[in-house]
């Protein structure tokens, strides 16, 4: 595989997405919601947040599986802190896996339908490229601004944190290991499992809101780790972290082999004609 000839296509790629507020627009919105809306209201409004249990039995719930180190750290906080800690540190921490699979999902569902609305796929797949530069080009489109958006949208969230807890801890919150590992070694892996498979999607249906619609079940894993967290079966530490990142380095390279495998030129006309 030529790299130079599948960045023509991510440059190609690159021009179109700037122009296209229906990509841009989602693609902004929600992580500044994640990652500085939802904080600034936790901070501001504490005592109004409403968990319908005590904090001491939704802490012991939520960190059932967490490390002892952490449960002694814990121990020394005070009632706020250790909610704040929690809150912060871990059930924010789900949000961040969705916003690479929601901004790298959107454009990668404009990949081939998009192409296709535009009326430019014959040109595309008449080019000299094989199946491989094609997809790899088009699936680094997706992958570069989704991990751009997640680590300017984790440096947003770190400042509003910090400076909205400082008074009450003394001391910086973020960022921790765990914060690191999961936004520089698990949502790079994540993002690219879900553009190789929107992009396989968006090669095989008539538009880009149809190849958006099917791949927001993306998500459902996600909302898997959000319901694990908030029942204590799961906590995103370091261990946990490194091991789905190597789960999902592991399906990378399955999706990327088979989606070139089932990805057929003729196919896609056939789909859009």
């Amino acid at each position: 595989m030529r790299l130079s000839k599948a960045l023509l296509v991510f440059r190609k790629d690159w021009r179109e997405v700037g122009r296209n507020w229906e990509v841009l627009t989602p693609i902004a919105l929600v992580p500044l919601l994640f990652s500085v809306v939802l904080p600034l209201i936790v901070i501001s409004v504490p005592g109004q947040v409403n968990t319908g249990t005590s904090p001491e039995v939704l802490i012991e719930s939520i960190m059932r599986g967490a490390p002892a180190s952490v449960m002694e750290m814990l121990a020394g906080f005070t009632e706020d802190q250790q909610l704040t800690y929690v809150l912060f540190v871990y059930m924010f921490a789900p949000f961040f896996l969705l916003i690479p699979v929601m901004a790298s999902s959107v454009i990668a569902s404009d990949s081939f339908a998009g192409e296709k609305e535009r009326k430019t796929i014959e040109a595309l797949l008449a080019t000299p490229l094989t199946d491989g530069e094609l997809l790899f080009g088009k699936m680094l489109v997706s992958f570069v601004p989704a991990m751009a958006i997640t680590i300017l949208s984790f440096i947003a969230y770190t400042v509003v944190v910090d400076v909205g807890t400082y008074g009450l801890f003394g001391a910086l919150l973020l960022p921790t290991l765990e914060w690191f590992l999961l936004i520089f070694l698990m949502t790079p892996a994540l993002s690219l499992a879900a553009i190789g498979l929107t992009v396989l999607i968006s090669s095989r249906v008539k538009g880009f809101k149809e190849a958006q619609q099917i791949s927001v079940v993306l998500v459902i894993p996600i909302i898997g780790l959000f319901i694990g967290q908030g029942t204590g079966a799961l906590t995103l530490g370091p261990p946990v972290i490194l091991a789905l990142t190597a789960l999902l380095a592991f399906f990378d390279l399955l999706i990327f082999r088979f989606s070139v495998l089932l990805f057929k030129r003729e196919k896609v006309l056939t789909t859009w004609k």
